[in-house]
């Protein structure tokens, strides 16, 4: 029996018997990235417009120049191939954390559901880790709760697995980052302390009467020991490694000198912004800006293909497992193949 069974029972509420306060949070959520995206979009008009004016040109022409001078093909392919390879080694984490906190599971059965779920994630990541719980407890029989618990664990390991990259990057080149990046280091302690009371509250150390850590969306925090968050961080680095080459490659492929240890300090911090619900990626495709300021154009072209299509392969890659992933959710439905 797994300890699912012994806790509390969160059943999610009906339509209609939603939190009465729900939807305005929602919608000032949704009005605050909005706001977000127009004045990162302002900001980019207002840099791009300067950038063209300097040079003589409408910005329709300067953006044209930029976009010309690009290696389109080397980079249509180092861009696929890359995506490929974080799909892979994406789906890897997912199994590995699966197996460790819920249910036994081959790595080619969780293809088409990490596949499939890149296609949500084209609106909004943590909806298609969501999904994901959805498709293992219809598929599978695999307890919902718990599914979502390894979605909320691999979100969490993700933040400090690009801090620590992020620290990293800076020792490594601090002289060629913006004065700004040396509140990374400090932020670091801060989350490592953070961390240390999060592993110690889950091991009943901290606050031992407190019981919402019994709560079932917490399961897979209850069972995690530090082995589990230490290979987190060794299997899903390799993908980090890769964007790191394959983001400087790309960079010089636009124009753009880089090198990689310098986007090595850059690129973790990027993906923080990248995480940032705005649409098309304002966040980081601004972010790209401010850090390279005497490559406006090309930067905000790099950041908008860059991450857009990053998105969107990957979207791609979920269409190919797309009439398996149906045919396995719309399939029967298996009860109790999972989670005792």
């Amino acid at each position: 029996m797994s300890d699912h069974d012994t806790t509390e029972q969160l059943d999610p509420l009906p339509d209609g018997h939603k939190p009465a306060g729900s939807s305005r949070w929602n919608t000032l959520g949704r009005v605050f990235f909005l706001l977000i995206t127009a004045a990162c979009f302002t900001y980019l008009y207002f840099r791009l417009q300067g950038a063209a004016s300097r040079e003589g040109l409408t910005l329709v022409e300067y953006m044209v120049d930029v976009f010309a001078n690009v290696q389109w093909l080397p980079w249509l392919l180092l861009m696929m191939g890359y995506s490929c390879l974080f799909f892979l080694i994406d789906t890897l984490v997912v199994t590995r954390a699966l197996n460790w906190f819920v249910v036994k599971i081959r790595y080619r059965d969780i293809l088409p559901i990490r596949a499939s779920a890149y296609i949500i994630s084209i609106f909004n990541e943590q909806i298609g880790k969501g999904a994901m719980a959805f498709y293992l407890n219809r598929r599978d029989g695999a307890p919902g709760w718990e599914v979502a618990s390894v979605m909320l664990f691999i979100m969490f390991c993700e933040f400090f697995y690009l801090l620590i990259w992020a620290t990293t990057g800076y020792f490594f080149s601090s002289s060629v980052l913006p004065d700004v990046f040396v509140m990374i280091p400090v932020i670091a302690v801060g989350a490592a302390v953070v961390f240390a009371l999060w592993v110690m509250y889950f091991r009943g150390l901290l606050l031992p009467r407190n019981s919402l850590r019994e709560r079932r969306i917490l399961h897979a925090f209850r069972r995690a020991q530090l082995k589990h968050y230490a290979m987190f961080f060794l299997l899903r680095s390799p993908a980090l490694l890769a964007a790191v080459f394959v983001y400087s490659t790309a960079l010089n492929l636009f124009g753009v000198e880089a090198t990689f240890l310098g986007v090595l300090g850059y690129l973790p911090v990027i993906f923080f912004a990248a995480s940032v619900p705005t649409p098309m990626r304002a966040a980081a495709i601004t972010l790209w800006v401010v850090l390279f300021p005497e490559n406006e154009g090309q930067m905000a072209a790099f950041g908008f293909v860059q991450h857009n299509f990053f998105i969107l392969f990957n979207g791609l890659i979920g269409l190919l497992f797309f009439k398996r992933a149906q045919r396995e959710l719309f399939g029967p439905v298996k009860v109790g193949s999972a989670g005792a």
